[in-house]
Protein backbone atom coordinates (compact mmCIF):
# COMPACT_ATOMS: atom_id res chain seq x y z
CA UNK A 1 0.00 0.00 0.00
CA UNK A 2 1.09 3.61 -0.43
CA UNK A 3 2.76 5.16 2.59
CA UNK A 4 2.95 8.75 1.37
CA UNK A 5 1.26 11.34 3.57
CA UNK A 6 -0.11 14.73 2.72
CA UNK A 7 1.67 17.68 4.29
CA UNK A 8 -0.13 19.91 6.77
CA UNK A 9 0.54 23.65 6.54
CA UNK A 10 1.98 25.27 9.62
CA UNK A 11 -0.53 26.92 11.88
CA UNK A 12 -3.33 24.48 11.21
CA UNK A 13 -5.29 22.94 14.07
CA UNK A 14 -4.11 19.63 15.60
CA UNK A 15 -7.27 17.84 14.36
CA UNK A 16 -6.70 19.05 10.81
CA UNK A 17 -3.05 18.07 11.03
CA UNK A 18 -4.04 14.54 12.07
CA UNK A 19 -6.45 14.30 9.14
CA UNK A 20 -3.81 15.56 6.75
CA UNK A 21 -1.35 12.94 7.95
CA UNK A 22 -3.66 10.00 7.24
CA UNK A 23 -2.46 7.61 4.50
CA UNK A 24 -3.67 8.35 0.99
CA UNK A 25 -5.23 5.25 -0.61
CA UNK A 26 -4.34 4.12 -4.14
CA UNK A 27 -6.21 5.95 -6.85
CA UNK A 28 -8.64 4.15 -9.13
CA UNK A 29 -6.18 3.30 -11.91
CA UNK A 30 -2.96 3.23 -9.90
CA UNK A 31 -1.11 -0.14 -10.19
CA UNK A 32 -0.63 -0.67 -6.46
CA UNK A 33 -2.04 -3.63 -4.60
CA UNK A 34 -2.46 -5.10 -1.15
CA UNK A 35 0.00 -7.92 -0.54
CA UNK A 36 -2.39 -9.68 1.85
CA UNK A 37 -5.18 -9.29 -0.69
CA UNK A 38 -3.09 -10.80 -3.50
CA UNK A 39 -2.16 -13.85 -1.41
CA UNK A 40 -5.75 -14.54 -0.33
CA UNK A 41 -7.01 -13.82 -3.86
CA UNK A 42 -4.60 -16.42 -5.29
CA UNK A 43 -5.92 -18.97 -2.79
CA UNK A 44 -9.50 -18.23 -3.90
CA UNK A 45 -8.43 -18.76 -7.53
CA UNK A 46 -7.29 -22.26 -6.56
CA UNK A 47 -10.69 -22.94 -4.98
CA UNK A 48 -12.53 -21.64 -8.05
CA UNK A 49 -10.78 -24.21 -10.27
CA UNK A 50 -12.25 -27.15 -8.36
CA UNK A 51 -15.13 -28.99 -10.08
CA UNK A 52 -18.68 -27.64 -9.85
CA UNK A 53 -22.01 -29.15 -10.89
CA UNK A 54 -21.40 -28.87 -14.64
CA UNK A 55 -18.46 -28.81 -17.05
CA UNK A 56 -17.33 -25.22 -17.49
CA UNK A 57 -16.69 -23.38 -20.71
CA UNK A 58 -13.31 -21.60 -20.60
CA UNK A 59 -14.93 -18.15 -20.58
CA UNK A 60 -17.20 -19.11 -17.66
CA UNK A 61 -14.19 -20.44 -15.77
CA UNK A 62 -12.42 -17.14 -16.38
CA UNK A 63 -15.33 -15.20 -14.88
CA UNK A 64 -15.62 -17.62 -11.93
CA UNK A 65 -11.91 -17.35 -11.14
CA UNK A 66 -11.94 -13.56 -11.48
CA UNK A 67 -14.91 -13.16 -9.15
CA UNK A 68 -13.35 -15.57 -6.65
CA UNK A 69 -10.02 -13.73 -6.82
CA UNK A 70 -11.71 -10.39 -6.16
CA UNK A 71 -13.62 -11.84 -3.19
CA UNK A 72 -10.38 -13.11 -1.70
CA UNK A 73 -8.56 -9.88 -2.52
CA UNK A 74 -11.34 -7.80 -0.94
CA UNK A 75 -11.30 -9.89 2.24
CA UNK A 76 -7.53 -9.69 2.51
CA UNK A 77 -7.21 -5.98 1.71
CA UNK A 78 -10.17 -4.99 3.88
CA UNK A 79 -9.02 -7.15 6.76
CA UNK A 80 -5.56 -5.64 6.64
CA UNK A 81 -7.04 -2.15 6.49
CA UNK A 82 -9.21 -2.83 9.53
CA UNK A 83 -6.17 -4.29 11.31
CA UNK A 84 -4.27 -1.05 10.72
CA UNK A 85 -7.30 1.08 11.58
CA UNK A 86 -7.50 -0.61 14.99
CA UNK A 87 -3.77 0.10 15.35
CA UNK A 88 -2.89 -3.54 15.98
CA UNK A 89 0.87 -3.95 15.54
CA UNK A 90 2.05 -5.54 12.28
CA UNK A 91 4.84 -8.10 12.02
CA UNK A 92 8.26 -6.49 11.74
CA UNK A 93 11.80 -7.44 10.96
CA UNK A 94 12.63 -10.96 9.90
CA UNK A 95 9.21 -12.33 10.95
CA UNK A 96 7.39 -10.47 8.21
CA UNK A 97 9.68 -12.12 5.63
CA UNK A 98 9.34 -15.58 7.18
CA UNK A 99 5.54 -15.46 7.36
CA UNK A 100 5.23 -13.90 3.90
CA UNK A 101 7.43 -16.53 2.27
CA UNK A 102 5.60 -19.35 4.05
CA UNK A 103 2.18 -18.08 2.94
CA UNK A 104 3.38 -17.50 -0.62
CA UNK A 105 4.82 -21.00 -0.77
CA UNK A 106 1.64 -22.67 0.51
CA UNK A 107 -0.70 -20.65 -1.70
CA UNK A 108 1.64 -20.99 -4.68
CA UNK A 109 1.69 -24.78 -4.39
CA UNK A 110 -2.12 -25.02 -3.99
CA UNK A 111 -2.78 -22.70 -6.92
CA UNK A 112 -0.20 -24.42 -9.10
CA UNK A 113 -1.69 -27.85 -8.41
CA UNK A 114 -5.21 -26.58 -9.17
CA UNK A 115 -4.04 -25.05 -12.46
CA UNK A 116 -2.23 -28.26 -13.37
CA UNK A 117 -5.27 -30.45 -12.65
CA UNK A 118 -8.09 -28.22 -13.90
CA UNK A 119 -8.30 -29.69 -17.43
CA UNK A 120 -8.30 -33.22 -16.01
CA UNK A 121 -11.03 -32.37 -13.50
CA UNK A 122 -13.18 -30.86 -16.24
CA UNK A 123 -12.69 -33.88 -18.49
CA UNK A 124 -13.78 -36.24 -15.70
CA UNK A 125 -17.15 -34.47 -15.65
CA UNK A 126 -17.29 -34.31 -19.44
CA UNK A 127 -16.65 -38.04 -19.69
CA UNK A 128 -19.46 -38.72 -17.22
CA UNK A 129 -21.80 -36.49 -19.27
CA UNK A 130 -20.71 -38.03 -22.58
CA UNK A 131 -19.13 -34.81 -23.84
CA UNK A 132 -15.92 -34.24 -25.81
CA UNK A 133 -12.75 -33.62 -23.80
CA UNK A 134 -11.46 -30.12 -23.13
CA UNK A 135 -8.03 -29.21 -24.52
CA UNK A 136 -5.31 -27.40 -22.53
CA UNK A 137 -5.53 -24.74 -25.25
CA UNK A 138 -8.53 -23.44 -23.29
CA UNK A 139 -6.14 -21.78 -20.83
CA UNK A 140 -5.53 -18.59 -22.87
CA UNK A 141 -9.29 -17.95 -22.85
CA UNK A 142 -9.50 -18.61 -19.11
CA UNK A 143 -6.59 -16.26 -18.39
CA UNK A 144 -7.73 -13.54 -20.81
CA UNK A 145 -11.34 -13.46 -19.63
CA UNK A 146 -10.26 -13.77 -16.01
CA UNK A 147 -7.75 -10.92 -16.19
CA UNK A 148 -10.20 -8.61 -17.95
CA UNK A 149 -13.03 -9.40 -15.54
CA UNK A 150 -10.80 -8.98 -12.48
CA UNK A 151 -9.51 -5.64 -13.80
CA UNK A 152 -13.04 -4.35 -14.34
CA UNK A 153 -14.12 -5.49 -10.88
CA UNK A 154 -11.04 -3.92 -9.26
CA UNK A 155 -11.56 -0.59 -11.00
CA UNK A 156 -15.24 -0.61 -10.02
CA UNK A 157 -14.39 -1.43 -6.40
CA UNK A 158 -11.78 1.32 -6.23
CA UNK A 159 -14.19 3.79 -7.78
CA UNK A 160 -16.71 2.95 -5.07
CA UNK A 161 -14.05 3.28 -2.39
CA UNK A 162 -13.11 6.70 -3.74
CA UNK A 163 -16.77 7.70 -3.64
CA UNK A 164 -17.07 6.61 0.00
CA UNK A 165 -13.80 8.28 0.99
CA UNK A 166 -14.87 11.53 -0.68
CA UNK A 167 -18.15 11.46 1.21
CA UNK A 168 -16.75 11.03 4.67
CA UNK A 169 -13.80 13.39 4.07
CA UNK A 170 -16.42 16.06 3.35
CA UNK A 171 -18.13 15.26 6.63
CA UNK A 172 -14.73 15.27 8.36
CA UNK A 173 -14.87 19.06 8.37
CA UNK A 174 -17.90 19.13 10.62
CA UNK A 175 -17.62 16.12 12.94
CA UNK A 176 -15.16 13.64 14.43
CA UNK A 177 -13.54 11.31 11.92
CA UNK A 178 -15.09 8.04 13.16
CA UNK A 179 -18.57 9.56 13.17
CA UNK A 180 -18.01 10.97 9.67
CA UNK A 181 -17.02 7.52 8.40
CA UNK A 182 -20.08 5.87 10.00
CA UNK A 183 -22.61 8.45 8.75
CA UNK A 184 -21.07 8.83 5.29
CA UNK A 185 -20.88 5.09 4.73
CA UNK A 186 -24.45 4.51 5.93
CA UNK A 187 -25.91 7.25 3.73
CA UNK A 188 -24.05 6.09 0.63
CA UNK A 189 -25.04 2.46 1.19
CA UNK A 190 -28.70 3.47 1.38
CA UNK A 191 -28.43 5.59 -1.78
CA UNK A 192 -26.59 2.85 -3.70
CA UNK A 193 -29.09 0.21 -2.58
CA UNK A 194 -32.03 2.31 -3.73
CA UNK A 195 -30.32 3.07 -7.03
CA UNK A 196 -29.35 -0.53 -7.78
CA UNK A 197 -32.54 -2.24 -6.53
CA UNK A 198 -34.80 0.38 -8.03
CA UNK A 199 -33.60 2.38 -10.99
CA UNK A 200 -30.90 0.02 -12.26
CA UNK A 201 -32.83 -3.23 -11.86
CA UNK A 202 -36.08 -1.87 -13.29
CA UNK A 203 -34.18 -0.28 -16.15
CA UNK A 204 -32.36 -3.53 -16.91
CA UNK A 205 -35.58 -5.55 -16.91
CA UNK A 206 -37.40 -2.97 -19.05
CA UNK A 207 -34.56 -2.77 -21.58
CA UNK A 208 -34.26 -6.57 -21.72
CA UNK A 209 -38.00 -6.98 -22.21
CA UNK A 210 -37.98 -4.47 -25.06
CA UNK A 211 -35.01 -6.17 -26.72
CA UNK A 212 -36.43 -9.69 -26.46
CA UNK A 213 -39.87 -8.56 -27.62
CA UNK A 214 -38.27 -7.99 -31.02
CA UNK A 215 -36.90 -11.54 -30.99
CA UNK A 216 -40.44 -12.75 -30.23
CA UNK A 217 -41.57 -11.63 -33.69
CA UNK A 218 -39.14 -13.94 -35.51
CA UNK A 219 -39.70 -17.65 -36.07
CA UNK A 220 -37.50 -20.56 -35.16
CA UNK A 221 -36.25 -22.78 -38.03
CA UNK A 222 -38.82 -25.22 -39.34
CA UNK A 223 -41.92 -23.40 -38.07
CA UNK A 224 -44.82 -23.62 -40.52
CA UNK A 225 -48.20 -21.92 -40.13
CA UNK A 226 -50.86 -24.43 -39.12
CA UNK A 227 -53.90 -25.24 -41.26
CA UNK A 228 -55.65 -27.20 -38.49
CA UNK A 229 -58.88 -25.95 -36.94
CA UNK A 230 -57.84 -27.75 -33.74
CA UNK A 231 -54.87 -25.45 -33.15
CA UNK A 232 -54.65 -21.80 -32.20
CA UNK A 233 -53.67 -19.61 -35.12
CA UNK A 234 -55.35 -21.94 -37.62
CA UNK A 235 -58.64 -21.57 -39.55
CA UNK A 236 -61.47 -20.44 -37.26
CA UNK A 237 -59.10 -19.59 -34.40
CA UNK A 238 -59.86 -16.57 -32.23
CA UNK A 239 -56.12 -15.82 -32.20
CA UNK A 240 -54.07 -14.77 -35.20
CA UNK A 241 -50.95 -16.73 -36.09
CA UNK A 242 -48.69 -13.68 -35.74
CA UNK A 243 -49.97 -12.92 -32.22
CA UNK A 244 -48.93 -16.33 -30.87
CA UNK A 245 -45.33 -15.22 -30.40
CA UNK A 246 -42.12 -17.04 -31.31
CA UNK A 247 -42.48 -19.91 -28.85
CA UNK A 248 -46.25 -20.12 -29.31
CA UNK A 249 -45.87 -20.62 -33.06
CA UNK A 250 -43.20 -23.25 -32.40
CA UNK A 251 -45.44 -25.08 -29.90
CA UNK A 252 -48.35 -25.14 -32.38
CA UNK A 253 -46.21 -26.07 -35.38
CA UNK A 254 -44.03 -28.74 -33.76
CA UNK A 255 -46.71 -30.93 -32.20
CA UNK A 256 -47.42 -34.32 -33.80
CA UNK A 257 -50.45 -34.77 -36.05
CA UNK A 258 -52.76 -37.79 -36.26
CA UNK A 259 -50.61 -39.07 -39.12
CA UNK A 260 -47.48 -38.79 -36.98
CA UNK A 261 -49.18 -40.68 -34.16
CA UNK A 262 -50.36 -43.38 -36.54
CA UNK A 263 -46.76 -43.94 -37.60
CA UNK A 264 -46.25 -45.36 -34.13
CA UNK A 265 -49.69 -46.74 -33.26
CA UNK A 266 -50.59 -48.06 -36.69
CA UNK A 267 -53.95 -46.25 -36.92
CA UNK A 268 -56.87 -44.94 -34.93
CA UNK A 269 -55.21 -41.73 -33.71
CA UNK A 270 -56.85 -38.32 -33.32
CA UNK A 271 -55.42 -34.91 -34.11
CA UNK A 272 -54.25 -33.50 -30.75
CA UNK A 273 -55.63 -30.12 -29.73
CA UNK A 274 -53.09 -27.38 -29.01
CA UNK A 275 -54.19 -24.01 -27.68
CA UNK A 276 -51.88 -21.07 -27.05
CA UNK A 277 -52.36 -17.40 -26.21
CA UNK A 278 -49.50 -14.97 -26.82
CA UNK A 279 -48.80 -11.69 -25.06
CA UNK A 280 -50.00 -9.80 -28.12
CA UNK A 281 -53.25 -11.77 -28.30
CA UNK A 282 -55.00 -9.59 -25.69
CA UNK A 283 -54.20 -6.54 -23.57
CA UNK A 284 -54.71 -7.93 -20.06
CA UNK A 285 -54.08 -11.19 -18.25
CA UNK A 286 -57.80 -11.70 -17.60
CA UNK A 287 -58.57 -11.24 -21.29
CA UNK A 288 -55.85 -13.72 -22.25
CA UNK A 289 -57.19 -16.29 -19.77
CA UNK A 290 -60.74 -15.86 -21.12
CA UNK A 291 -59.39 -16.18 -24.65
CA UNK A 292 -57.69 -19.45 -23.73
CA UNK A 293 -60.98 -20.83 -22.38
CA UNK A 294 -62.85 -19.76 -25.52
CA UNK A 295 -60.24 -21.53 -27.67
CA UNK A 296 -60.54 -24.68 -25.59
CA UNK A 297 -64.31 -24.63 -25.99
CA UNK A 298 -64.06 -23.84 -29.71
CA UNK A 299 -61.73 -26.77 -30.41
CA UNK A 300 -63.79 -29.24 -28.36
CA UNK A 301 -61.05 -29.72 -25.76
CA UNK A 302 -63.56 -30.58 -23.01
CA UNK A 303 -64.73 -33.57 -25.06
CA UNK A 304 -61.22 -35.05 -25.03
CA UNK A 305 -59.97 -37.58 -22.50
CA UNK A 306 -57.52 -35.14 -20.90
CA UNK A 307 -56.64 -31.44 -20.75
CA UNK A 308 -53.15 -30.33 -19.74
CA UNK A 309 -52.61 -26.74 -18.61
CA UNK A 310 -48.96 -25.85 -19.10
CA UNK A 311 -47.29 -22.93 -17.35
CA UNK A 312 -44.67 -21.76 -19.82
CA UNK A 313 -41.09 -20.62 -19.19
CA UNK A 314 -40.04 -16.97 -19.48
CA UNK A 315 -40.13 -16.69 -23.28
CA UNK A 316 -43.32 -18.74 -23.55
CA UNK A 317 -41.62 -22.08 -24.13
CA UNK A 318 -43.37 -25.42 -23.65
CA UNK A 319 -40.75 -28.16 -24.08
CA UNK A 320 -41.61 -30.77 -26.74
CA UNK A 321 -39.95 -33.39 -24.52
CA UNK A 322 -42.52 -32.54 -21.83
CA UNK A 323 -45.71 -32.29 -23.90
CA UNK A 324 -45.24 -34.52 -26.97
CA UNK A 325 -45.22 -37.76 -24.89
CA UNK A 326 -48.80 -36.93 -23.81
CA UNK A 327 -49.98 -36.82 -27.41
CA UNK A 328 -48.61 -40.34 -27.87
CA UNK A 329 -49.84 -41.69 -24.53
CA UNK A 330 -53.40 -40.56 -25.32
CA UNK A 331 -53.10 -41.32 -29.03
CA UNK A 332 -54.11 -37.73 -29.73
CA UNK A 333 -57.15 -37.69 -27.43
CA UNK A 334 -55.76 -34.76 -25.43
CA UNK A 335 -55.66 -30.95 -25.40
CA UNK A 336 -52.58 -29.02 -24.25
CA UNK A 337 -52.75 -25.28 -23.54
CA UNK A 338 -50.52 -22.44 -22.39
CA UNK A 339 -50.35 -18.63 -22.05
CA UNK A 340 -47.29 -16.47 -22.64
CA UNK A 341 -46.50 -13.98 -19.87
CA UNK A 342 -43.06 -12.60 -20.76
CA UNK A 343 -40.52 -12.01 -23.50
CA UNK A 344 -37.55 -12.60 -21.20
CA UNK A 345 -35.35 -15.72 -21.27
CA UNK A 346 -35.50 -17.91 -18.18
CA UNK A 347 -32.25 -16.72 -16.59
CA UNK A 348 -33.70 -13.19 -16.38
CA UNK A 349 -37.32 -14.22 -15.98
CA UNK A 350 -36.60 -16.24 -12.82
CA UNK A 351 -35.66 -12.93 -11.16
CA UNK A 352 -38.10 -10.56 -12.85
CA UNK A 353 -41.26 -12.57 -13.49
CA UNK A 354 -42.05 -14.56 -10.36
CA UNK A 355 -45.18 -12.53 -9.62
CA UNK A 356 -46.49 -12.55 -13.20
CA UNK A 357 -45.76 -16.28 -13.47
CA UNK A 358 -47.85 -16.96 -10.38
CA UNK A 359 -50.65 -14.63 -11.51
CA UNK A 360 -50.77 -16.17 -14.99
CA UNK A 361 -50.85 -19.73 -13.70
CA UNK A 362 -53.62 -18.93 -11.22
CA UNK A 363 -55.70 -16.93 -13.70
CA UNK A 364 -55.41 -19.68 -16.33
CA UNK A 365 -56.31 -22.41 -13.89
CA UNK A 366 -59.24 -20.57 -12.30
CA UNK A 367 -61.02 -19.76 -15.54
CA UNK A 368 -60.56 -23.28 -16.95
CA UNK A 369 -61.25 -24.97 -13.61
CA UNK A 370 -64.51 -23.09 -13.13
CA UNK A 371 -65.78 -24.26 -16.51
CA UNK A 372 -64.44 -27.79 -15.99
CA UNK A 373 -66.07 -28.06 -12.54
CA UNK A 374 -69.46 -27.16 -14.02
CA UNK A 375 -69.41 -30.27 -16.23
CA UNK A 376 -70.85 -33.61 -15.02
CA UNK A 377 -68.18 -35.43 -13.02
CA UNK A 378 -68.49 -38.57 -15.16
CA UNK A 379 -68.41 -36.58 -18.41
CA UNK A 380 -65.44 -34.27 -18.13
CA UNK A 381 -61.79 -34.73 -19.10
CA UNK A 382 -58.95 -35.55 -16.75
CA UNK A 383 -57.14 -32.36 -15.73
CA UNK A 384 -53.36 -32.13 -15.39
CA UNK A 385 -50.79 -29.40 -14.81
CA UNK A 386 -47.32 -29.14 -16.34
CA UNK A 387 -44.42 -26.74 -15.90
CA UNK A 388 -40.74 -26.68 -16.80
CA UNK A 389 -38.25 -24.52 -14.88
CA UNK A 390 -40.02 -21.28 -13.88
CA UNK A 391 -43.20 -22.91 -15.17
CA UNK A 392 -42.97 -25.33 -12.23
CA UNK A 393 -43.14 -22.29 -9.93
CA UNK A 394 -46.48 -21.43 -11.56
CA UNK A 395 -47.75 -24.98 -11.08
CA UNK A 396 -46.80 -24.81 -7.39
CA UNK A 397 -48.83 -21.61 -7.10
CA UNK A 398 -51.91 -23.49 -8.29
CA UNK A 399 -51.29 -26.56 -6.13
CA UNK A 400 -50.98 -24.45 -2.98
CA UNK A 401 -54.03 -22.31 -3.75
CA UNK A 402 -57.42 -23.03 -2.15
CA UNK A 403 -59.11 -23.40 -5.55
CA UNK A 404 -58.55 -27.14 -5.85
CA UNK A 405 -59.48 -28.23 -2.33
CA UNK A 406 -63.01 -29.36 -3.18
CA UNK A 407 -62.21 -31.13 -6.44
CA UNK A 408 -58.53 -32.01 -6.75
CA UNK A 409 -56.95 -32.30 -10.17
CA UNK A 410 -55.73 -35.63 -11.50
CA UNK A 411 -52.01 -34.87 -11.37
CA UNK A 412 -49.10 -32.56 -12.12
CA UNK A 413 -45.57 -32.77 -13.48
CA UNK A 414 -42.98 -30.17 -12.50
CA UNK A 415 -39.69 -30.48 -14.36
CA UNK A 416 -36.45 -28.80 -13.34
CA UNK A 417 -37.89 -26.91 -10.34
CA UNK A 418 -36.06 -23.67 -9.59
CA UNK A 419 -34.43 -22.44 -6.40
CA UNK A 420 -37.30 -19.93 -5.97
CA UNK A 421 -39.95 -22.70 -5.73
CA UNK A 422 -41.18 -22.43 -2.11
CA UNK A 423 -43.10 -25.73 -1.98
CA UNK A 424 -40.16 -27.66 -3.43
CA UNK A 425 -37.85 -26.17 -0.80
CA UNK A 426 -40.26 -26.95 2.04
CA UNK A 427 -40.91 -30.52 0.88
CA UNK A 428 -37.19 -31.21 0.51
CA UNK A 429 -36.51 -29.87 4.00
CA UNK A 430 -39.35 -31.99 5.46
CA UNK A 431 -38.29 -35.20 3.68
CA UNK A 432 -38.61 -38.59 5.35
CA UNK A 433 -35.63 -39.74 7.41
CA UNK A 434 -33.11 -41.65 5.35
CA UNK A 435 -33.97 -40.02 2.02
CA UNK A 436 -31.61 -37.60 0.28
CA UNK A 437 -31.88 -33.92 -0.65
CA UNK A 438 -31.62 -34.72 -4.35
CA UNK A 439 -34.17 -37.56 -4.21
CA UNK A 440 -36.37 -36.83 -1.19
CA UNK A 441 -39.28 -39.02 -0.10
CA UNK A 442 -42.14 -37.08 1.48
CA UNK A 443 -44.98 -38.76 3.35
CA UNK A 444 -43.87 -42.15 1.98
CA UNK A 445 -44.73 -40.85 -1.50
CA UNK A 446 -48.52 -41.00 -1.08
CA UNK A 447 -49.16 -37.81 -3.11
CA UNK A 448 -45.87 -36.17 -4.11
CA UNK A 449 -42.93 -38.10 -5.52
CA UNK A 450 -39.51 -37.00 -6.72
CA UNK A 451 -37.76 -38.47 -9.74
CA UNK A 452 -34.03 -38.32 -10.46
CA UNK A 453 -33.17 -40.67 -13.27
CA UNK A 454 -35.20 -43.58 -14.58
CA UNK A 455 -36.85 -46.09 -12.26
CA UNK A 456 -36.82 -43.88 -9.16
CA UNK A 457 -40.57 -43.24 -8.84
CA UNK A 458 -41.09 -46.67 -7.27
CA UNK A 459 -38.71 -46.06 -4.35
CA UNK A 460 -41.33 -44.67 -1.89
CA UNK A 461 -43.16 -47.36 0.10
CA UNK A 462 -46.52 -45.61 0.47
CA UNK A 463 -49.51 -46.25 -1.78
CA UNK A 464 -49.69 -43.56 -4.45
CA UNK A 465 -53.14 -41.97 -4.45
CA UNK A 466 -55.39 -40.89 -7.32
CA UNK A 467 -53.87 -37.39 -7.49
CA UNK A 468 -50.26 -37.90 -8.47
CA UNK A 469 -47.69 -35.08 -8.35
CA UNK A 470 -44.13 -35.53 -9.61
CA UNK A 471 -41.00 -33.39 -9.38
CA UNK A 472 -38.51 -34.41 -12.07
CA UNK A 473 -35.06 -33.06 -11.23
CA UNK A 474 -31.34 -33.70 -11.66
CA UNK A 475 -28.74 -33.53 -8.93
CA UNK A 476 -26.51 -31.62 -11.36
CA UNK A 477 -29.15 -28.99 -12.20
CA UNK A 478 -27.88 -25.64 -10.84
CA UNK A 479 -31.27 -24.02 -11.47
CA UNK A 480 -32.68 -26.06 -8.61
CA UNK A 481 -29.57 -26.58 -6.48
CA UNK A 482 -28.54 -22.93 -6.29
CA UNK A 483 -29.35 -20.98 -3.15
CA UNK A 484 -27.99 -17.73 -1.69
CA UNK A 485 -27.31 -19.74 1.49
CA UNK A 486 -24.45 -21.44 -0.38
CA UNK A 487 -22.53 -18.29 0.55
CA UNK A 488 -22.31 -19.30 4.21
CA UNK A 489 -23.54 -22.89 4.67
CA UNK A 490 -22.86 -26.27 3.10
CA UNK A 491 -25.92 -27.68 1.28
CA UNK A 492 -27.39 -31.06 2.15
CA UNK A 493 -26.87 -32.26 -1.41
CA UNK A 494 -23.08 -32.06 -1.01
CA UNK A 495 -22.78 -33.78 2.34
CA UNK A 496 -21.32 -37.31 2.36
CA UNK A 497 -23.72 -39.90 1.01
CA UNK A 498 -26.25 -37.20 0.08
CA UNK A 499 -24.44 -36.57 -3.22
CA UNK A 500 -26.32 -37.43 -6.42
CA UNK A 501 -24.65 -39.83 -8.89
CA UNK A 502 -24.37 -37.08 -11.54
CA UNK A 503 -22.46 -34.73 -9.18
CA UNK A 504 -18.66 -34.91 -9.25
CA UNK A 505 -17.18 -36.64 -6.16
CA UNK A 506 -14.46 -33.96 -6.26
CA UNK A 507 -16.88 -31.09 -5.79
CA UNK A 508 -16.69 -29.52 -2.35
CA UNK A 509 -18.19 -26.54 -0.58
CA UNK A 510 -16.26 -23.38 0.28
CA UNK A 511 -17.79 -20.26 1.77
CA UNK A 512 -18.13 -17.32 -0.64
CA UNK A 513 -16.82 -19.42 -3.56
CA UNK A 514 -19.27 -22.27 -4.20
CA UNK A 515 -22.17 -19.84 -4.51
CA UNK A 516 -20.49 -18.18 -7.50
CA UNK A 517 -19.55 -21.52 -9.04
CA UNK A 518 -23.13 -22.79 -8.98
CA UNK A 519 -24.55 -19.41 -10.05
CA UNK A 520 -22.25 -19.36 -13.09
CA UNK A 521 -23.24 -22.94 -13.92
CA UNK A 522 -26.76 -21.71 -14.67
CA UNK A 523 -26.12 -20.05 -18.07
CA UNK A 524 -24.69 -23.34 -19.40
CA UNK A 525 -27.23 -25.64 -17.72
CA UNK A 526 -29.10 -25.99 -21.01
CA UNK A 527 -25.96 -26.77 -23.04
CA UNK A 528 -25.26 -30.26 -21.71
CA UNK A 529 -26.63 -33.62 -22.94
CA UNK A 530 -30.09 -34.79 -21.95
CA UNK A 531 -30.19 -36.35 -18.52
CA UNK A 532 -27.87 -33.78 -16.93
CA UNK A 533 -28.09 -30.19 -15.78
CA UNK A 534 -31.32 -28.54 -16.90
CA UNK A 535 -31.82 -30.88 -19.87
CA UNK A 536 -34.68 -33.34 -19.34
CA UNK A 537 -35.14 -36.07 -21.92
CA UNK A 538 -38.20 -37.47 -23.67
CA UNK A 539 -37.59 -40.74 -21.83
CA UNK A 540 -37.64 -39.11 -18.39
CA UNK A 541 -40.76 -37.07 -19.14
CA UNK A 542 -42.53 -40.07 -20.65
CA UNK A 543 -41.83 -42.25 -17.61
CA UNK A 544 -43.15 -39.51 -15.34
CA UNK A 545 -46.31 -38.94 -17.41
CA UNK A 546 -47.00 -42.68 -17.68
CA UNK A 547 -46.85 -42.95 -13.89
CA UNK A 548 -49.08 -39.89 -13.41
CA UNK A 549 -51.75 -40.69 -16.01
CA UNK A 550 -51.75 -44.53 -15.58
CA UNK A 551 -52.87 -45.59 -19.10
CA UNK A 552 -54.92 -48.78 -19.08
CA UNK A 553 -52.74 -51.85 -19.47
CA UNK A 554 -49.55 -49.80 -19.80
CA UNK A 555 -46.31 -51.60 -18.90
CA UNK A 556 -42.66 -50.68 -18.42
CA UNK A 557 -41.95 -52.38 -21.74
CA UNK A 558 -44.44 -50.01 -23.41
CA UNK A 559 -42.58 -47.08 -21.87
CA UNK A 560 -39.23 -48.35 -23.13
CA UNK A 561 -40.57 -48.92 -26.66
CA UNK A 562 -42.26 -45.51 -26.94
CA UNK A 563 -39.26 -43.74 -25.36
CA UNK A 564 -36.91 -45.21 -27.97
CA UNK A 565 -39.27 -44.06 -30.74
CA UNK A 566 -39.56 -40.52 -29.31
CA UNK A 567 -35.80 -40.16 -28.85
CA UNK A 568 -35.19 -41.28 -32.43
CA UNK A 569 -37.88 -38.92 -33.71
CA UNK A 570 -36.40 -36.03 -31.72
CA UNK A 571 -32.91 -36.75 -33.08
CA UNK A 572 -34.23 -36.74 -36.65
CA UNK A 573 -36.06 -33.46 -36.09
CA UNK A 574 -32.95 -31.88 -34.53
CA UNK A 575 -30.89 -32.88 -37.54
CA UNK A 576 -33.50 -31.42 -39.89
CA UNK A 577 -33.73 -28.16 -37.93
CA UNK A 578 -29.95 -27.85 -37.92
CA UNK A 579 -29.92 -28.22 -41.69
CA UNK A 580 -32.65 -25.59 -42.03
CA UNK A 581 -30.79 -23.28 -39.66
CA UNK A 582 -27.66 -23.53 -41.79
Amino acid sequence: MRDEQSAAPEGTSPARQRRALRPIPPRVFEPTFSGVGLVLGAYFIALSLLPSLLPRLPAIQGVASAVSFMIGYAIGASGHAVWNYLQIPNLRGRWIHVVSLALLAIVGVLTGLAIWQWVGWQNEIRDQFGMDDLSPTAWPIVIGVGALTAALLLVSARALRLLFRTAYRRLDRWMPHRLAVAIGTTLLLVVLYLAVSGLFVRGFFAASNAAFSIVDTHDLPGVVETDSTLRSGGPGSLISWDDLGRQGRYFISSGPTAEDLDDYWGGGSMDPIRVYVGLRSADTLEERADLLLQELVRTGAFDRKAIVLGTVTGTGYLAPSGVDPLDYLYQGDVAIAGIQYSYLPSWISVLADQEVTRDTALATFRVVYEYWSSLPEDDRPELYLYGLSLGSYGVESVLTSPDILNEPIDGALMVGPTFVNPAHTELTAARDAGSTAWLPIVGEGRTVRFMMGLGTLDLPTGTWGDTRIVYLQHGSDPVGMFSPSLTWSEPDWLEGDERAPDVSPRMDWFPLVTVWQVLLDMPTSGSVPDGYGHMYSYTENLEAWAAITEPDGWTDADTDELAAYLEERAASQATLLQQLGN
